[in-house]
């Protein structure tokens, strides 16, 4: 039998220098401009840079038809994306997340905010988490900058933003809440987080791991090394960055807001994803907790009936 390789697995190789080189190129779509709008095209699409230095932009989408009261135009929610990927692959650009926005932007209906953040190795946690809170304060400054945003300014309601992350994007979407509890981020509110099937670990295993371990999709040694690739140097998997179990601030979580937590049943994480609800709600926090006991981690990327009613949930919930 040959030895499983947790690289072949996820078609990435390690160099030398402990950068990557991802052999999947999935294709990318262009973001549709201001302007053109095609027959029957329900939302429109712009990038916009975030840090220059960093190499971070955000990918900003709106309905061509917005809902209007008295014959204003109704301001939209907020809705900050962050994609899946383990940490060490995807782009906000590629066909499935750039599809995703497009719905939620349209179905719900919402300004999205995608957020092109850094990959691991070559950037380490607390990188993704820097990136996000970035992307929360450039929406911020947006709200009093005269020459800001023009789609932001015309269409966003600042006090209705929800974090929405799948997978690792759920992780982001929790460790920049918790450092945005100690910010000023007026006139921006965060009214709630979208956690799909969260991305979350430890050292110790749990049954659902264990019973899944040889998962054909999200196998133990590749959550393992997803973890090796994305903590900083030296961290193990209870280093609070994975496993948000192991110090929590009873006091600090119940001021997050209201949070809908979304998973699976085939997913070797669901243990960890139910635990954490349960710390969740211990703390005070408003949870509505979606789990269904059949589908694996990210099915959502391979079956469009479960990507409709997480889409549907996400409607409800905003």
């Amino acid at each position: 039998m040959s030895k499983f390789d947790p690289y072949e697995h996820l078609n990435v190789s390690l160099n030398e220098d402990g950068t990557l080189t991802r052999h999947l190129n999935l294709p990318k779509l262009p973001a549709t401009g201001e302007d053109q709008l095609l027959p029957g095209q329900t939302v429109v699409s712009k990038d916009v840079t975030l840090n220059e230095k960093n190499k971070t932009w955000i990918r900003i989408f709106r309905p061509t038809k917005l809902p209007s009261n008295d014959k204003s135009v109704a301001k939209l929610p907020i809705i900050v994306f962050l994609h899946a990927g383990g940490w060490i692959d995807l782009s906000v650009s590629n066909v499935f997340c750039h599809e995703t926005c497009n719905k939620m932007s349209h179905e719900i209906p919402s300004i999205v905010i995608g957020l092109e953040f850094r990959l691991a190795p070559e950037h380490r946690l607390p990188s993704q988490y820097d990136d996000a809170v970035e992307t929360i304060n450039w929406i911020k400054n947006q709200a009093s900058d005269p020459k800001g945003d023009q789609w932001l300014r015309d269409y966003a309601d600042y006090s209705r933003c929800y974090l929405y992350g799948a997978s690792c994007g759920a992780n982001i979407a929790y460790n920049a809440m918790l450092r945005l509890l100690e910010t000023k981020i007026e006139p921006l509110k965060i009214v709630g987080m979208i956690m799909n099937q969260p991305f979350i670990g430890g050292k110790n295993r749990t049954k659902s791991e264990l019973e899944l371990a040889t998962d054909q999709y999200f196998p133990l040694p590749v959550i393992d090394l997803l973890w090796e690739l994305a903590l900083p140097q030296g961290m193990d998997r209870d280093h609070r960055f994975c496993n948000p179990l192991t110090e929590h601030n009873k006091e600090k979580l119940k001021f997050i807001g209201r949070c809908l937590v979304i998973g699976f049943g085939g997913d070797p994480l669901i243990d960890r994803q139910q635990e954490f609800v349960k710390m969740l709600v211990m703390s005070g926090v408003m949870v509505e907790a979606k789990f269904d006991d059949v589908g694996f981690h990210n099915i959502d990327m391979i079956d469009p009936r479960r990507a409709a009613a997480i889409l549907s949930f996400i409607k409800e919930f905003v």
